[in-house]
């Protein structure tokens, strides 16, 4: 019989990392679902009509901006998207140099665009009773200009979900996370609004 492994840092690590994920699968069966049942006319989008929001989802979405440093956690969570899903890359072409992992962390155009990712983030924290209208231009931009493909929005949501989960740690409860998600979800249903 082998003996415990004693408690680690990597292990917690690990063991968060699988708890998030998990959570993060559950979530996305829950919007697929949700997905699903749009197509068919089953349920209207959340942009569609104004999203009620509870005071602990309001405070907490304006805790954790609180607390972000969005250029640590910006750049951080563009670049995991990057070089975890490769095919958004090709929005970027004029980043210069996306040829791998080190390449992608190094490049500045990368880690200013995260930023002001997150500093369009913040201006949805700040209307959160009218992200449809807040959004509208971005979504009319990455729609008709830019052409970038709407899924490509869930997947730095969850990126982002990510970095944020391992900047906060053990105060990243379930209801946190499901507070944070849910306004994400609305961002991203908000910025793919034009597409349908």
């Amino acid at each position: 019989m082998s003996p415990a492994l004693p408690d680690t840092f990597a292990q917690k690590a690990l063991t968060a990392s699988l708890s998030l994920a998990l959570r993060l699968i559950l979530f996305d069966g829950c919007l697929s679902e949700c997905r699903s049942a749009q197509t068919w006319g089953l349920i209207t989008s959340t942009a569609d009509k104004m999203v009620v929001w509870t005071d602990f989802e309001r405070s907490t979405i304006q805790d954790i901006f609180s607390k972000m440093d969005y250029e640590v956690v910006g750049p951080a969570a563009l670049t995991r998207c990057l070089i975890v899903y490769p095919w958004t890359q090709r929005y970027f072409g004029n980043f210069g140099n996306l040829y791998n992992a080190a390449a992608i962390m190094g490049n500045p155009m990368v880690a200013k665009h995260g930023t002001t990712i997150l500093h369009g983030l913040d201006r949805g924290v700040k209307n959160m009773d009218d992200l449809k209208t807040t959004y509208a231009e971005l979504s009319v931009l990455h729609s008709e200009k830019l052409h970038v493909d709407p899924d490509n929005f869930k997947l730095l949501s969850d990126c982002l979900t990510i970095v944020v989960a391992a900047q906060l740690g053990k105060a990243f409860t379930a209801e946190v996370q499901a507070a944070f998600q849910k306004f994400l979800a609305v961002v991203v249903s908000s910025l793919g609004r034009q597409y349908h």
